[in-house]
């Protein structure tokens, strides 16, 4: 295993050699590019059901947002604590430590999916009803959730070992994997959703196709005995030990818990919508979540392609070049949540229009972009930091602030506002929301980095 590891280290020597600049540039492209393509299908996914099915529909993808955010949740545990956990091992050298997070991973989110999908499928109408759905709703919901969860099997395969490939020294082939997918989807969405008239189950299927196509191609990587990190016969990587796992389950839990807050967060979200608006208003936080994941993607991909550089290079010691791919992390995330903002706050009727034609959707998601939108530009520093503490191994620092966005300042806005305000209370909590999470991220980053100075004095590369 040695040798064959050895052929591909070039890969991995990158990693501390090259100018950090030009580093992340090219492991963060390929992981935007895959993430911005993956995010233009759901859109374009929703703007046929919103244009062919109609806005009952798109309300009703709303309420699967929360089932999606927990399927999600759980294939991030073991996508993301691996692969920070991989970083970290091959900065380190410790080759035969990284594969067997490799096959410990495999095992754990077998056993995962397996476990959540059973429950899915036979408690689903309780769950959506649950989650927010209406007698209205409830059977596109239903329709969406039934043929979408063997793609939910598929969809965390692929990403989770996605995730490991990049962290491994394939940027360029993770990427690759996230256009198949996506190119598979943008095709095959319009035939079954408008040609073969299956409305919401047609992007459902479609989906079920691309995210096969794109599990196979992400796993015959790892098949491949000439890849960095790969299954082999050994049945010693594959044995569960907590020793291996528990690691990999404490770094993953910071992402994972996001995603599990996002899911109840749109519980409470979707019933305070319905209280004050009706099925309308929660149509409109359908696109206004499908708009704003189109700039959060991007932060994503950044993130992604940033986290094996800090990984690598804080287990490597070299500290001067983790502090400088973080700011330029920043700095990039910032300017591309801006630019976001200043689109929707400018046009926020066309973005309405793209995926309805109903005049009082229309109206409600303009008002929704206006108000919900005002402090967005603080979201990619939010999003870079969090993965910092992730990609060190900080779990705890990472899970505090992920739940303080999404948990911990926002259910108690969205408690307090929505009596006072009415619906615009709910759109404005999130603007709240995140300034005051943006305080507490400064402060909390502020005393890591000076953490770090006590660890390494800068130097120049």
């Amino acid at each position: 295993m040695e040798t064959i590891l050895t052929s591909d280290r070039n890969n991995l020597r990158e990693l501390s050699e090259t100018p950090v600049g030009r580093l992340l540039w090219r492991y963060s492209l390929p992981a935007v590019v895959g993430m911005l393509v993956m995010s233009l299908y759901n859109i374009i996914d929703r703007v046929f059901i919103g244009q062919w099915v109609g806005p009952e529909a798109i309300a009703g993808l709303a309420i699967t947002f929360p089932v999606m955010n927990l399927s999600a949740a759980l294939g991030v545990l073991i996508g993301a604590g691996g692969s920070a956990r991989i970083s970290i091992l091959l900065g380190a050298k410790d080759y035969e430590g990284a594969q067997k997070v490799l096959g410990n991973s495999l095992v754990l989110l077998s056993i995962i999916i397996c476990c959540y999908l059973t429950a899915f499928a036979i408690f689903i109408d309780d769950i959506l009803l649950a989650f927010g759905a209406s007698e209205v709703t409830l059977p596109y919901a239903r329709d969406f959730m039934l043929y979408i969860l063997p793609g939910m099997l598929m969809t965390n395969f692929a990403f989770t070992f996605n995730n490991f490939m990049r962290a491994s020294g394939y940027p360029v082939r993770a990427m690759v994997t996230m256009f198949i997918g996506a190119g598979i989807n943008v095709i095959l969405a319009p035939i079954f959703i408008y040609y073969l008239e299956l409305g919401i189950k047609g992007a459902a299927i479609a989906t079920d196709i691309s995210m096969a196509v794109s599990a196979i191609f992400v796993m015959s990587h790892f098949f491949s005995p000439k890849s960095t990190l790969h299954f082999t016969s050994e049945s010693a990587i594959y044995r569960l030990k907590s020793k291996i796992f528990m690691p990999v389950i404490s770094v993953g839990a910071a992402p994972s818990v996001v995603n599990a807050a996002a899911c109840f967060i749109n519980v409470i979200i979707n019933k305070t919508l319905y209280a004050h608006g009706g099925d309308t208003a929660v149509a409109a936080a359908g696109i206004f979540t499908t708009y704003t994941s189109l700039m959060t993607m991007v932060v994503v991909g950044i993130c992604q392609g940033m986290q094996p550089i800090i990984g690598y290079n804080y287990g490597a010691g070299m500290i001067h070049r983790l502090r400088r791919t973080y700011w330029l992390a920043v700095g990039v995330s910032t300017l591309i949540v801006t630019v976001g903002q200043l689109i929707g706050l400018s046009f926020p009727q066309l973005i309405g229009r793209a995926f309805t034609t109903d005049a009082g959707l229309i109206s409600e998601t303009s008002r929704c972009l206006r108000l919900s939108l005002m402090a967005f530009t603080v979201v990619g520093f939010q999003i870079v930091s969090t993965t910092l503490f992730q990609s060190i191994g900080k779990a705890s620092a990472s899970i505090f602030l992920s739940l303080t966005r999404q948990v911990l300042f926002l259910i108690p806005l969205l408690l307090l506002l929505p009596p006072k305000m009415g619906l615009d209370g709910v759109w404005l909590a999130f603007p709240a929301s995140d300034i005051i999470a943006t305080a507490v991220t400064t402060v909390m980053v502020s005393w890591q980095l000076s953490a770090f100075r006590k660890i390494s004095a800068p130097q120049i590369n």
